[in-house]
């Protein structure tokens, strides 16, 4: 029984898409709490971290902004299984600087607003749906020239918190994180003028073949009931009928 008797010489390195951080933070703790399992977090933009798993960076876990790019790293033999969607997001438009949201995408033509931030939308799935709203909206040519764009949904974070930018668009989740409630003033984003933000986790193949147990007990417990309070808490839609593992 040696196996069983040290789960936490097993080490859990993670991948996150920066949009889940904070409740990735907040489950991590409570599964290291549970289980002993120590887990570090790897925080960029999901194409980022794609493009380290397929050059071999030793992540057990991939926690996507996105199916798209799990979906990837599965095709090309870099997890056993598909990925699994654990949440969608939601857009939001953020500011710090005192601009009325009320009538809601108007406030972007305002000469007074110069710097837009959104994610980069070549690898950060926010930042791809950012760009899908604005068309939506026939906007997208009027205030391309005003884009400043964040490698990741963080660096966008950066730029709104900072006021280098007037405003910006970020995930829900990170206007409701602990660390940010009540800071700057945000509306929440029409769901129809974007596609439904589908985020996917995958165990990598490192992850299956190093760690099997404690990547099977974290990825499980991302779907239990504590896993999925958590993200509903930080503003993350639930796909149905997903408590507990197959």
């Amino acid at each position: 029984c040696n196996k069983k008797a040290d789960p936490n010489q097993e080490k859990l390195l993670i991948a996150v898409a920066a949009n889940v951080q904070f409740a990735m933070q907040e489950i991590e703790k409570k599964f290291e709490k549970e289980t002993g399992i120590p887990v570090d977090q790897v925080i960029s933009s999901s194409g980022k971290l794609t493009a380290q798993i397929l050059q071999g960076a030793p992540y057990d876990i991939f926690v996507s902004a996105d199916v798209k790019y799990p979906d990837t790293l599965y095709k090309n033999g870099f997890a056993t299984a598909p990925p699994r969607v654990y949440a969608y997001g939601t857009l939001v438009l953020w500011t710090f600087q005192g601009f009325d949201l009320a009538n809601g995408l108007d406030i972007l033509k305002n000469p007074l607003v110069q710097k837009i931030a959104i994610a980069n939308p070549a690898t950060a799935p926010y930042g791809e749906q950012t760009i899908r709203l604005l068309r939506h909206y026939n906007l997208y040519d009027q205030i391309q020239p005003k884009l400043v764009y964040g490698e990741s949904i963080a660096q966008t974070n950066q730029y709104i918190t900072s006021s280098a930018c007037e405003l910006g668009f970020t995930a829900k989740s990170i206007v409701l994180a602990p660390e940010m409630q009540g800071k700057g003033a945000w509306v929440e984003m029409d769901a129809a003028a974007y596609e439904p933000i589908q985020q996917g986790v995958i165990i990598t193949k490192f992850g299956n073949t190093e760690h099997p147990e404690a990547s099977q007990r974290f990825f499980d417990y991302l779907f239990s009931e504590k896993g999925r309070a958590i993200l509903e808490k930080h503003g993350y839609q639930l796909p149905v009928n997903q408590t507990n593992s197959q």
